[in-house]
């Protein structure tokens, strides 16, 4: 009886601590048979960022915030322990925000490669990422909170901005515009007067305008006359001895023609045997670029060329060898 409550008590005590291991690696994120791999950010605040917060990619978590330090310059440098790096960007980084809107934080990696709509977001990740190469660049988004406070600030300077232009639209302000509205209907009244009195001016320009267009009239008339005078003065004679010198040169234009047409009528006579004969050159050509016939052989065949170039030679070493020895070839005899 006492080995038997023995066992018991002993089977009791392991389901015990096995149930407090489990729940520990539970409530530890560790996961058994893999292990988590530790990278280092950098910040230049992490605001809420804290140790334990999650670490996520694509929205899917992958780690947690292992420890959160002060570094040199005013950095901050967050380790982060991530259980699996299979999908980890090429070109990682951080970004450190709010998760809900009860002040929890995440650290949610993102890449490099993907365009950043925020100026501010890429100049911090490009800051840290030059202060420390080997650490991944993070940076940080303002809370829930701070723009909550910024958007009041706003709020509140748009108030005060309504208030200033309604106390600038008083009793005086209205007096002012219509004090301005009555100068303007004076303006208007002196420029009706000076329209008025500038109609006079106009119609005395319109009189001074029909008075010129009378004397051009005038000056028409004249020009008038003056045709007239040159057409008497070609009547004489002197228009019919342009009008027979254009007539001769006329005359001579068509004989010209004339003969230029006998000319082309000559050729077209000629034409078969022109066409014959270039017929004939281009056969002729034709066979000395083919090297046919005896001039086509010699322009196609070196060895005429050869020959006759050795012939030379043979023949100015006979001419050396008849002025050496002239007896060799010649016999004179007197008796």
């Amino acid at each position: 009886m006492k080995q038997r409550n023995a066992f018991v008590v002993g089977g009791t005590v392991l389901i015990t601590l096995a149930v407090i291991v489990v729940g520990a690696l539970w409530l530890g994120h560790v996961q058994l048979g893999s292990r988590p791999e530790k990278v280092t950010a950098r910040f230049r605040t992490v605001e809420g960022l804290n140790v334990g917060a999650p670490v996520t990619l694509r929205g899917v978590k992958i780690g947690q915030v292992f420890r959160v330090e002060l570094a040199d310059s005013n950095w901050v440098v967050a380790t982060l322990k991530l259980e699996a790096r299979s999908e980890i960007p090429v070109n990682p980084a951080v970004i450190a925000a709010t998760a809900s809107l009860f002040g929890e934080w995440e650290a949610k990696i993102i890449s490099l490669d993907d365009p950043l709509d925020d100026p501010a977001v890429r100049a911090e990740l490009a800051a840290a990422r030059t202060a420390g190469p080997d650490d991944w660049p993070g940076a940080t988004l303002p809370d829930i909170g701070q723009l909550t406070a910024q958007a009041g600030r706003i709020a509140g300077d748009i108030a005060l901005l309504t208030d200033r232009v309604g106390a600038v639209f008083d009793s005086t302000t209205a007096a002012k515009v219509r004090n301005s509205l009555d100068d303007f209907l004076t303006m208007v009244n002196r420029l009706t007067s000076f329209t008025n009195s500038q109609t006079t001016r106009v119609d005395s320009l319109s009189a001074k305008a029909l008075e010129g267009t009378t004397d051009f009239a005038s000056a028409a008339r004249d020009l008038s006359a003056t045709l007239s005078r040159i057409d008497s003065a070609t009547s004489e004679g002197q228009l019919a001895s342009i009008v027979n010198s254009t007539q001769g040169s006329a005359t001579d234009l068509r004989a010209a023609t004339a003969d230029l047409r006998t000319l082309l009528g000559a050729a077209r006579e000629h034409e078969v045997s022109l066409v014959r004969i270039l017929v004939a050159a281009d056969s002729i050509m034709g066979r000395l670029q083919a090297g046919q016939g005896t001039l086509g052989m010699l322009t196609k065949d070196s060895t005429l060329y050869n020959e006759t170039t050795a012939t030379m030679v043979e023949l100015r070493k006979l001419i050396a060898d008849i002025q050496v020895n002239p007896r060799k070839y010649f016999k004179f005899s007197v008796f």
